[in-house]
């Protein structure tokens, strides 16, 4: 994000995919291969025009993302579309697809995990060496990623506030992960539970999720990032990992371009739900910023520990969560305990009646939580023990999904 942009003048989106077998939905480490089909040569990035297509650190997944910050967010989500599309039209030639969600619900990623092999890949295997990026935590989960610009100081310390608040309630809008290595897991998003724990060897890259009451890039980085580089000096003794890449918490600050990056979205089956969970999260954070709910000051005091606890119920029942935390229903208006689907419908009924970026796609958000969390609706499709058939008609029709643009279920 460039340094000139200042809070929501524009918008950095971010998208995974696994590329799958069409018949078997298989992993296919092949990214490669996609990328030197798209540009002549095997590169980690390439524009193909308003998104750019990138290599992850494992082999299956191909990431697409805005190329730079983009003001539209209409006109990225069908550019997006438009490039998923292209990629599964060239997938053909494999015999492979997209697949959507935020986890493969069969894959053995210890059997299956292939890191990226190519180019500048010293950071990959500085990673791999440390923690091992084999486990579900690393070569199986698929994310949508949000950064939102801030300008100064002052900005940045309005956004942090907002997002820190806005963190705990998301589990329960965009669960996706409902299902590990064929089964159900009576967890709504495995991704997050798998993600909260895969740097368990060095605590303070991850926190609480939540991040720390911090509001400064002095604080931050004196708080966060030191402690970080700290930690992981006796592990990396070449220093290759620098702390502000290494952080992994729920929301990150990027201070080299201005802006924070919202990690803990599971990916949902087409663009239009992305892109009305992404509408629903950044008209969330904006009317937080704008002092619609609570002052600034009372945004600040709140605690990581206290916000965890609702994050963590979230991520393992998703929207049936009910929320009891009196901070978060007190900023949201409500007296009573409710759950997260409840507090969603009422939050989007409050910003799409206001000038919020959701308004754009209030169709949309009106459907997703009605329906309820993908995770809901995928394990609504299946029997109560799945097996492998039932698992890959669902599967295929949620590639369908996104090759299509519609809702599942």
């Amino acid at each position: 994000m460039s340094q000139t942009l200042r809070l929501f003048e524009a918008y950095g989106i971010e998208m995974e995919y696994m590329i799958v077998d069409r018949q078997t939905l298989q992993v296919k480490p092949i990214c490669d291969q996609v990328i030197e089909a798209l540009s002549g040569e095997i590169v980690n990035e390439i524009s193909l025009g308003r998104i750019n297509v990138s290599n992850e650190i494992v082999l299956h997944v191909i990431e697409f993302k805005g190329n730079g910050p983009q003001k539209d967010l209409v006109r990225l989500a069908s550019s997006f579309q438009s490039e998923i599309q292209r990629v599964n039209k060239l997938l053909e030639r494999w015999d492979a697809c997209l697949l959507p969600t935020a986890m493969h619900p069969m894959m053995d990623p210890l059997k299956e995990t292939k890191i990226w092999p190519h180019g500048q890949n010293t950071i990959y295997e500085t990673y791999n060496r440390i923690f091992d990026c084999k486990g579900h935590g690393w070569s199986n989960l698929q994310s949508v990623h949000i950064n939102l610009p801030f300008a100064n100081d002052e900005e940045f310390g309005r956004l942090h506030a907002a997002i820190r608040i806005a963190l705990p309630l998301l589990p329960g809008l965009a669960a996706s992960s409902p299902l590990v290595e064929g089964k159900v897991t009576g967890i709504q998003d495995n991704r997050l539970n798998f993600y909260s724990q895969n740097q368990k060897r060095i605590p303070s890259i991850i926190g609480s999720i939540i991040p720390e009451a911090v509001f400064t890039q002095k604080d931050y980085e004196e708080k966060i990032i030191r402690r970080i580089e700290s930690d992981i000096k006796s592990l990396d003794t070449d220093e290759v990992l620098e702390g502000e890449w290494l952080n992994s918490r729920g929301a990150i600050a990027r201070f080299e371009r201005n802006a924070i990056e919202i990690r803990v979205l599971d990916i949902q089956e087409c663009v239009a739900a992305d892109f009305a969970v992404i509408g629903l999260v950044v008209s969330l954070v904006k009317s937080l910023v704008d002092g619609r709910w609570i002052p600034l000051a009372e945004q600040k005091a709140v605690s990581e520990q206290d916000l965890q606890t609702t994050f963590l119920g979230a991520l393992r029942e998703g929207g049936a969560f009910e929320v009891k935390d009196p901070f978060l229903l007190r900023c949201f208006g409500q007296k009573n305990p409710v759950t997260l689907q409840y507090l969603w419908q009422k939050i989007c009924t409050r910003l799409t009646s206001e000038d919020y970026p959701v308004k754009h796609f209030a169709g949309e958000a009106d459907v997703l939580l009605q329906k309820g969390t993908l995770s809901q609706r995928i394990i609504k499709s299946l029997p109560a023990q799945p097996q492998a058939p039932d698992i890959q008609k669902a599967y295929r029709s949620l590639a369908a999904c996104l090759n299509d643009g519609t809702f599942y279920g």
